[in-house]
Order: C-alpha cells, then sequence, then structure tokens
C-alpha cells in the first residue's frame, strides 16, 4: 500500500486515503483479503491523528472497498470485476459532476473542458 499525504493538497487527510486506497484496490494492486495497517499503525506511519485514519478506514467500508474482522482488522473485499467497474464509474461520475460544476461557473464550453482534459491526460 503506498500513500503520500499532501499537506498543501485542500482536501481533507482522511479524504486522501479514502481516495488513494479505493484507487489502488480499482486497479487491482490491493487484492482481495490484503490486510490493511491498523488504524494506529497507518497513523503512526503516516503522521496523522487516529481519528483521521478512522474515518478514512470507516468511509471505505461504508463504500464496500474493505470489511473489518473484529479482534482481527481491516481486510480488502473480494470484489467482482463488475462490482470494480461500478464503483469506479461511481467515483468517477461524482469526481466529474463537482469539476464539471466549476468550469460552467468559469463559463468554460464543453469543447473548452474536453480540450484541457485532452491537454491534461
Amino acid at each position: 500500500m503506498d500513500i503520500v499525504i499532501e499537506g498543501t493538497s485542500d482536501k481533507p487527510i482522511y479524504q486522501q486515503l479514502y481516495e488513494q486506497i479505493s484507487a489502488q484496490i480499482i486497479k487491482g494492486e490491493l487484492e482481495g483479503d490484503y490486510s490493511l495497517p491498523s488504524i494506529r499503525t497507518a497513523a503512526k506511519e503516516l503522521r496523522v491523528s487516529i481519528i483521521t485514519v478512522k474515518k478514512a478506514w470507516e468511509t471505505l467500508e461504508n463504500q464496500g472497498f474493505i470489511y473489518t474482522v473484529a479482534g482481527k482488522g481491516c481486510f480488502v473485499s473480494h470484489l467482482k470485476k463488475s462490482q470494480v467497474l461500478a464503483m469506479r464509474d461511481e467515483l468517477t461520475d461524482q469526481e466529474m459532476s463537482k469539476h464539471i460544476q466549476y468550469y460552467k461557473a468559469l463559463g468554460l464550453s464543453q469543447e473548452e473542458v474536453i480540450d484541457l482534459i485532452k491537454k491534461h491526460y
């Protein structure tokens, strides 16, 4: 598991954790039954609050990316390809909607937004 916390990001740290871990699961980098570090261990290694990691782990679990076994820890869920694709599409749709609204507010046309996406992709 590879996590990079960006202290200068506008995104809360728990959101950064959630996005990076969920992306690694979606890409198949973290497979079913992979054991996530304990909340305390992750907090210590990442130098963040236990509460922050707990919130990220809870969000991952609520979204179906991980599951918890009492007394043993948190593990990556076994997901079918169709589930992974549905999760990826949902996450992408949520993020795109936020950004598209902002671009519209700036007065950008659909063509301009597409050109920007092509430029940065």
